[in-house]
């Protein structure tokens, strides 16, 4: 009963600290290129793990072999994904529309773990996807600004979808016993190598001040750290196809964030939509309670 406690909790802890993301994200753009913030953002996590890594005497992989599939597997779900994610917003593609791409996450993740992992996946699972993913349209579709989209934004938030979704299924694969914290040392090194070409593209700058700050902390450790360590427990403990129905309840994390912090309105559409979700995660994960 407390196992399954503890593992209803944990997703809703990563939903929020993954939502709030996208607003913090916007926060920190708007004093900062895309990617001198990410460069700066993923260097300090990776300071923060190592130091504790070496601190708390935690072993690194043994192997060569070892050391290169984490580090792939972060270079996809933390490089790849926030490049995509951020050069998405920086090209001006709004934050509801990164949502809904993301929101593929999930289907993308189930129908790929079918060939790769055998995970088995049944018709109950199917549904549920089906209805989370209307349920994410529901939320989105009156934030989606249409005007401001372009296909070099649009190209780059699939970038970010595909990093994303092949480095779940990877990380499950490879790297489901990896320490959080040697391994993400790891990972957060290997992110901030891949950032660097992209630098040289950019006309890099930072405006040092407060809103950036807490940007920074706050997408550092809230999110580089906290919230990608409760997605890899999740994907050890899980079916990846479940694990990634949480992704559906993102978008709404951020809805509700943005209401307490812009003072922006929930409309009656996205109400359904919190709804609709919850009946499709609910069908996706229903299990016996002591299982």
């Amino acid at each position: 009963m407390y196992f399954y406690i503890k593992r209803s909790i944990l997703p809703f802890f990563f939903m929020f600290l993954y939502g709030s993301g996208f607003i913090f994200c916007e926060y920190g753009l708007k004093n900062s290129s895309a990617m001198a913030f990410l460069e700066l953002r993923f260097f300090i996590a990776f300071c923060i793990l190592f130091l504790i890594t070496i601190v708390f005497k935690i072993p690194f992989p043994k192997t060569k072999k070892e050391f290169f599939q984490i580090a792939f597997a972060g270079s996809l779900t933390v490089g790849i994904f926030s490049i995509g994610g951020f050069l998405s917003i920086s090209y001006g593609i709004s934050g509801a529309t990164n949502a809904l791409i993301i929101a593929l996450q999930p289907i993308i993740v189930t129908f790929l773990a079918l060939k790769l992992l055998d995970e088995d996946v049944n018709k109950k699972v199917c549904l549920g996807l089906i209805i989370g993913f209307v349920g994410v349209g529901f939320v989105v579709y009156t934030k989606i600004d249409f005007s401001s989209t372009t296909l070099l934004g649009l190209f780059w938030s699939f970038v970010s979808l595909m990093g994303l979704s092949i480095g779940s299924l990877y990380q499950k694969k490879y790297c489901s016993h990896m320490n959080l914290y040697s391994g993400g040392t790891i990972q957060t090194l290997s992110s901030t190598i891949l950032v660097i070409p992209f630098l040289l593209y950019e006309d890099s700058h930072i405006n040092w001040n407060l809103d950036f700050t807490i940007a920074l902390l706050y997408m550092t450790v809230g999110v580089s750290i906290g919230a990608l360590s409760l997605l890899y427990v999740m994907i050890k403990n899980g079916e990846i196809s479940k694990v990634s129905s949480i992704f559906y309840l993102v978008p709404v994390s951020a809805v509700v964030v943005s209401f307490f912090l812009l003072e922006e309105k929930i409309e009656a559409n996205q109400i359904i939509g919190i709804i609709t979700i919850i009946i499709g995660i609910i069908l996706i994960n229903k299990r016996k309670i002591y299982e």
